[in-house]
């Protein structure tokens, strides 16, 4: 764990320095003084660091998540988290999320990745990321995130007031769309949460780091509580 830590500072450290394309992980570790062979056996590619820096960042996360309280200060609580793991490498992840706009293929993966860390969050704060509804929460999330992304980009104030504004208004809206559609639901005798739940308990334990761009505004799908 200690060294996959310090594999993936060494990585954003070098690409906040030269640049996300100049960046190799062997070059990094190299320049870290890590060993070669070690790290060619954690993390093979530039893909793989960033698949272990959003299980870490998942990890900050969820570790000692509040337990009770309204869906929204729990989430609010969990993805503040994630954005500080994104500060302490905050030029590397700069550089990233610069490159992106260029390399498709990946920013699409790292999209995908990341709603499955949003599934995550959703079922930590007691909220059904499974079945149909559950991936659209998921999607409604990943929107909020996006947003929340780019106002930590601008934002370069110490306490990061900027970013909770802009998480805090994502997730209001998202809330008051939920609630909207739950209601229509329920005068349609429609049951607002049909799916049964699947064998598995929650989503697929891989989550990843790190967005395609932003879009052009929140948008957020229905983000309420379920089974």
């Amino acid at each position: 764990m200690d060294f996959d830590r310090a594999l993936v500072a060494a990585v954003f450290d070098f690409a906040g320095r030269k640049g996300w394309r100049a960046t190799s992980v062997a070059a990094a570790a190299r320049e870290a003084g890590l060993d070669l062979g070690r790290a060619r056996l954690r993390c093979p590619g530039l893909g793989a660091v960033l698949m272990r820096f959003g299980q870490l960042a998942d990890a900050a996360a969820l570790r000692d998540a509040p337990a009770t309280g309204p869906a929204r200060d729990r989430l609010f609580d969990m993805l503040m988290r994630r954005i500080d793991v994104l500060q302490a490498h905050r030029e590397g992840m700069l550089a990233l999320l610069r490159a992106l706009p260029a390399d498709p293929r990946r920013a699409m993966l790292l999209a995908c990745l990341s709603q499955r860390s949003m599934g995550w969050m959703l079922e930590a704060a007691g909220i059904s990321a499974r079945g149909p509804l559950g991936a659209l929460r998921s999607k409604a999330l990943l929107g909020v995130w996006l947003w929340t992304l780019r106002a930590w980009q601008g934002d370069e104030s110490a306490d990061l007031g900027a970013t909770m504004a802009a998480l805090d208004t994502a997730l209001r809206r998202a809330e008051q769309v939920a609630l909207s559609i739950d209601c229509g639901a329920r005068r349609g005798g429609t049951p607002a949460d049909p799916e049964p739940a699947p064998a598995d308990q929650g989503p697929e334990p891989d989550p990843a780091t790190a967005s395609a761009p932003p879009p052009e505004a929140p948008g957020p799908d229905p983000l309420r509580p379920g089974g």
